[in-house]
This record gives structure tokens, sequence and C-alpha cells, in this order.
């Protein structure tokens, strides 16, 4: 399993770290000019982020020796662009942090079924991580749960990790027993993703509340909000894997958060896009 970009890597985690603000934003802006971004411009990205220039050169390190960057010179100017690998993970991950799908109880459910020897244990936990990562829940050892809609997805990242031997897919309805809200709440921990909501709402609400009272969009300002939202929300979607409303607790905050991050997209995404373009011309 050496050299396979996991996609824990490519989403934020708690507790923004340097590393993760680079992905954001070679996912927004280097992608559109063959992946690659110089380091003169990199460094002076993340300087508005507040990263000094060894926190970046470190980081870069250690995306490059995790196979998600690749260093490459362009017309003379040092710099790094995403591998291939990076760039699907990425281009994968646009529909499901920028989609708002919720499920319906009608579309049923997908059960992943696998069984890996003992003596293949390595890969027994990166199947369970790689499932975890996409925001399949647990039913019992060995069988993961996701609405149906993530059906694609699922298939899509086993085989890309060569463990499709291991792993039967198949789409399933709940008959009985129990009531599927009491089971949904025990094969996901959704009072952890409602607090993780809660703490992107009290860190993101009073920044778009700061934005709608202003009549211009300066980009660096623009810039930096836009970095930092989609870097906290990009996690969330994947902790998050849309469950039908019903099934869902009272007082749920998936939904008011989803507005806030889409609010401040719309606010700001230009504005950061016109200051980073405009940066790199002068960074070269």
């Amino acid at each position: 399993m050496s050299g396979v970009v996991e996609v824990s890597e490519l989403t934020a985690v708690p507790g923004v770290q340097p590393r993760q603000l680079i992905v954001t934003v070679y996912g927004l802006y280097a992608r559109q000019s063959g992946g690659w971004l110089s380091v003169a411009a990199l460094v002076r990205l993340l300087g508005v982020l507040g990263v000094d220039e060894p926190a970046v050169r470190s980081s870069i390190s250690r995306l490059k020796r995790r196979g998600i960057l690749l260093a490459q010179r362009q017309d003379g100017a040092a710099g790094y662009a995403l591998s291939e690998q990076a760039t699907e993970i990425l281009l994968e991950g646009d529909e499901r942090i920028f989609g708002r799908h919720r499920a319906e109880l009608s579309d049923g459910w997908l059960l992943a079924v696998f069984s890996v020897p003992e003596s293949e244990r390595q890969k027994r936990h990166v199947l369970r991580s790689r499932l975890a990562a996409l925001g399949l829940g647990t039913t019992s050892p060995g069988v993961w749960i996701a609405p149906a809609h993530l059906a694609e997805q699922v298939r899509h990242e086993v085989a890309r990790l060569e463990l499709d031997g291991y792993v039967d897919l198949f789409r399933a309805d709940h008959l009985a027993f129990g009531e599927l809200a009491e089971k949904v709440s025990d094969w996901w921990d959704l009072a952890a993703l409602q607090e993780s909501y809660r703490e992107f709402l009290a860190a993101r609400g009073p920044v778009l509340a700061r934005w709608r009272r202003r009549r211009t969009t300066p980009g660096e300002e623009a810039f930096a909000d836009y970095v930092l939202a989609l870097t906290d929300w990009r996690r969330l979607p994947y902790l998050d894997p849309g469950l039908p409303a019903e099934l869902l607790p009272a007082g749920w905050l998936g939904a008011e958060a989803a507005e806030v991050f889409f609010a401040l997209r719309e606010r700001l995404a230009s504005a950061a896009q016109d200051y980073v373009g405009q940066l790199r011309l002068a960074a070269g």
C-alpha cells in the first residue's frame, strides 16, 4: 500500500495545520493551471493565512513524502505540482464538498461487507480507515453502511486501493427490527458530528455576519476567510454521509452550517480568485 495517497490526507482534521491549508490552496487555485504553484507564490499566499515560510517549506516536504506534491520547475521557477492521485481525489471530492445531497429513505442503503485474513491485517486497517473517511457507519464488525448514493464513491475508492478482492457491496432496505433512527445513532457518532457542526458555526458564523455588514470585498481578506472556511468545512461532508432528514436528531445543525459555508463561498470566492491570480503574476 506504499505510495497510495490517502483520502484523509486531503480532508481537513480538527486543529488546522499548514499542510491542510496548502491542500486547500492547491485544490482551489492550482488545478486550473496544471496543478502547479511556485514556491514563491505559495509562501506569499500562506503568509496571508499567518503561516511563516519555514512552516510552509516543512509542510511542503511532508506532502511531497506522502505523494501529494511533486517538485517541478516551470520557466526557471521552483515549485510543486499535485500528483496524479491527489488530483483525482480532489476532483472526486468536489462533488462531496460542494454538493448538498441529502438522502431519502426510499433511496435505500449501501452495505459494504468485507473479510480480510489475519495475515493481511494491515490491509484490514487501511480498508476500515478508508470506509470511515468516506463517512460509512458500522453495523457490526466487517459490515459497514451508508446511504445508497455513496455507492459509486465507495466502489471507486475500494478499487483504487486494490482491495476489491476483500469486499462485497450490496444495496439494501431496512425491513426490521427496531426504530431506524435509533439504529442510525448507533451506527454513526451523531453527537460528535453535531459538535463539529457547532464548532464550525461558532468559528464561521461571525465571519459571515461581518461580511454581510460590508459593501466591498477586498481580495486579500476574501482569500484568507474563504480558505479558512473551506479548510474547516471540507472534512464535514466526509463525516456526514447525508443521512435522511427524518433520521437525524432534533435541532440538527448540518443544514445551518451548510448555509453559512455556501453563503461565504458566494460572497468571497470570486474576489479571492482574482486576488490569487494577481499575486501569482507578481510572484512569477
